[in-house]
Parts: structure tokens; sequence; C-alpha cells
């Protein structure tokens, strides 16, 4: 790829294989959230409260959440040390693995306790291996690109999120046509579950064809053999940065959660809206969703990531508050437009913010410490806050509740950015590590 940025077949190669992986392996993923909302209750959980039944279901979707920090941290470490393009691999393969597996899990009917437990060992090799998976593939392409067009670029790793909840949901939307609901609930969830292994293996071929990060390469030769501990120098020097990439990313996840995984069970459990109305609103949202992270990754690189993602949390808050309460009147029409802007000023959102991670950490300890701050973010907005709505919703049928989370969420999205200050043109080459005398320097670049 030449210096300026321009695009070609090399750099295509990279940026497709990014996508692709990741939107397998959020297929995964969120396959196992989709499902918790709608039929794990029944098949791992069954109690005479439905909603009890969905939190149960829920908490088990929680532990791959927090699992992440851990995959972040492992395969972070191994991604300063062996590459991003193999650990990526690594990371595909095992939750490629962990999803054919739940699909293959016998119900608590057949085989009692043991069913929800085999449940949730699996749930934690799923989270692992996404905690590695997200920063090494926004990285490979941060660190190919040029720093003009970094936002953009860097921004469509992040549509594999939407795309394979788009994947996700679509599968279980054209299974519910096909079959009854009992059939659904009996064998129906598993075909998505072990479809998995013909997507991985895509995946694993798309990556095969890649080059390793040219700045990762520079890095390793500069290290020479002497080698370092990526986790314990994030640890000791980059707390701060680690922080910062908490923050801001927690208001983005808790975004996506309240418009996708809560929203399903608020309108599937207490609105009673049709399953397929539901997944249907999320499908169509998904689309806009992937569109919008491309377009907030160019208007962080126009305007910068702070004003851009400052502005979008802000707007993400006001259309909480006064969009939400409109899902209880059961329209279809109103269910769709909710979730499509809300799921949109997401997308804007992740895209502005996408690069941001990169930009805080040097090379040699950057997958570790990008792949920690993001992935801390997904325990309290990804796991805790659609858990807190649920089970606020058995005293208050309300989305106000979760409306207030959320709000709080974002605000810390902004006040991280604030903190921060703009990040937009770092060269990744040239930032400065942190010694012991200064692990709390943070360099501007206005």
């Amino acid at each position: 790829m030449s210096t300026d940025g321009a695009f070609s077949a090399r750099f295509a190669r990279v940026v497709a294989a990014s996508v692709a992986g990741t939107t397998i392996e959020f297929y995964d993923f969120f396959l196992y959230g989709l499902a918790a909302a709608l039929v794990f209750d029944k098949v791992f959980f069954p109690v005479d409260d439905p909603l009890i039944g969905v939190l149960l279901a829920l908490v088990t979707y929680a532990v791959g959440f927090l699992a992440r920090p851990l995959g972040g941290v492992v395969f972070g470490h191994l991604g300063d040390r062996l590459g991003r393009r193999r650990t990526l691999s690594i990371t595909l393969m095992l939750m490629g693995g962990a999803t054919v597996a739940i699909g293959l899990i016998p119900s608590y009917a057949t085989i009692g306790v043991a069913a929800p437990i085999l449940l949730v060992l699996l749930r934690l090799t799923q989270g692992l291996a996404l905690g590695g998976e997200w920063g090494g593939a926004v990285l490979l392409v941060a660190e190919h690109g040029s720093p003009a067009r970094r936002g953009f670029w860097s921004s469509w790793p992040q549509t594999g999120g939407p795309l394979g909840n788009l994947l996700a949901t679509g599968v279980l939307a054209v299974l519910g046509l096909g079959v009854s609901n009992a059939e659904f609930e009996r064998w129906g969830w598993r075909i998505p579950f072990l479809l998995s292994i013909v997507l991985v293996g895509v995946g694993l071929w798309l990556r095969h064809a890649v080059a390793e990060s040219p700045i990762f390469v520079e890095a390793k030769r500069k290290a020479g053999s002497g080698g370092h501990a990526p986790v314990r120098i994030v640890l000791r020097r980059y707390r701060k940065q680690v922080l910062m990439a908490a923050l801001a990313d927690v208001g983005e996840k808790a975004t996506y959660y309240t418009f996708s995984i809560f929203l399903l069970a608020y309108l599937t459990r207490v609105v009673h809206v049709p399953k397929a109305t539901a997944l249907t609103a999320i499908t169509i949202a998904s689309v806009f969703q992937a569109i919008a992270m491309v377009a907030g990754g160019a208007l962080g690189d126009r305007y910068g990531r702070r004003v851009t993602s400052v502005t979008l949390a802000v707007l993400t808050g006001v259309w909480a508050l006064a969009a939400l309460p409109f899902v209880d009147s059961g329209s279809t029409v109103r269910i769709t437009l909710v979730i499509t802007v809300g799921l949109t000023l997401h997308g804007l959102l992740t895209g502005a913010q996408a690069p941001f991670f990169a930009e805080l950490f040097p090379s040699e300890i950057r997958y570790t410490g990008a792949s920690l701050g993001y992935q801390l973010a997904t325990v309290v907005g990804g796991s805790l806050i659609p858990i807190i709505g649920v089970a606020l919703l058995r005293r208050y049928p309300s989305t106000v509740p979760i409306t207030l989370l959320l709000c709080l969420a974002l605000a810390c999205t902004a006040a991280a950015f604030l903190w921060a200050g703009e990040t937009r043109g770092r060269d990744l080459r040239e930032i400065e590590p942190a010694d012991s005398s200064q692990a709390d320097r943070s360099r501007s670049i206005p």
C-alpha cells in the first residue's frame, strides 16, 4: 500500500478479512443473546415465572461479557508478542468451536443441571474469544492505513457487529417463518449455532491471505529478541489510558444492548409483541447501523474524535429519553422507528470512536491496552445494564429505569473524550511509551 493511503488490493484483503472475521464472531456471540431472550429460558432454565427464566438466561449471557476483559488480556498479550494475524485466527477457531458445541448441548429436560453448566462454560469460551477479536481486527486495519483516513477504514471492522447481528436475526427470522414455535424450541434454535462451522471456515481462509501489520513488524524488529510482557506494562504504566478507553466505550455498549437485547426481551415479555415483529425491527435497524458506522468513522476524521463522539453521545441520550416510551404502544411502525434511529446513532458513535483506542497506546502494547479498555466497558455497558433493566421490569414494567441507566453510561462516554483530548492525526509509530515517571502522560494532537 502506498504511503498516501491509496486503496490497494493488499489493503482490500486486510479490510475484507477483518470485516468477515468480526462478522462471524459477532454472529456467534449475538446469536447467543438472541436465543437467550427468546428460547433459552425454556430449554435450559424452566421456571414458573417467565421473566425469571429470561433473567437467568441473560445472566449466562452476561458471563460472556465478564470473560471478555480476560480474553482481551490473554489474546492482547499474544497479539503483541506473536502478531495480530495469527492471534485473530486463534480467536476465530475458539469462537466457532464453542458456538457449534452450544448447538449440541442437550436440554435441561434431558440431562438436568449439566445442561446450564455446559452452557455457561461454552459462553465463557465465547467471551474469551471475542475479547481478543475486536482489538486485533481494528488494529490490523488501523496499522495498515494512513492517519488521514484512519477513522473511516477502522470503522469497517466495527460493522462486523451489526452485520453479525443482522445475520443472526435474519437466520432466526427465517427459521421462525419455517417452523412452528414448538419446533423452534425443540430443535430449530440449534440450526444457526451449527451453521457457524461453515462461516468459520470462510473466515480462516480470508485471514490466511492477509499480511501482518507493518507497524507491528517494525516494532518487533526494534525490540529485538529481548521481548516484553505487554500485560504487565499496561497494568503498571497505562492505567489512565485503559480507564479512558473503558469510560469512552461504556455508553456505546449500553446503547446497543438497550436498543437490541433489552428491547427484545421487553417487547416480547411485557408489551407482548410477537417475536417476529421485534426481530424484524432489529434486522432492519442493523442495516442502517452498519452504514452509520462507516459514516461515523468519516465524521471522526473530518471533525475529530472528541467533538463527534461527545455530540453523538448527547443526541443518543436525548433520543432514548424522548423515544423509548413509544414502544409501549405495540405499533410495529413506532417500534421499528425507535430501534432504527437508536441503532443508527449507536453506529455513528461506534464508527467515530473506533480508532481512538489504537491512538492511546504505543505499538508494543497496543493490542493489549486497546483490548483491555474496550472489553472492560462491555462488563458494565454490555452485560450489567441489560440485566439490571430486565430485573427492574419485575417491579417497574417500564423503559424509564433502563433509559436513566443508559443516559448515565453516555455521560461517562462524553466525560472520557473531554478528559482524553483529541487524538486525530496521531502517528501510530510515534506514540511515546510511558515510563515509570510519566505513567499518566497522554499526548494530544489538535
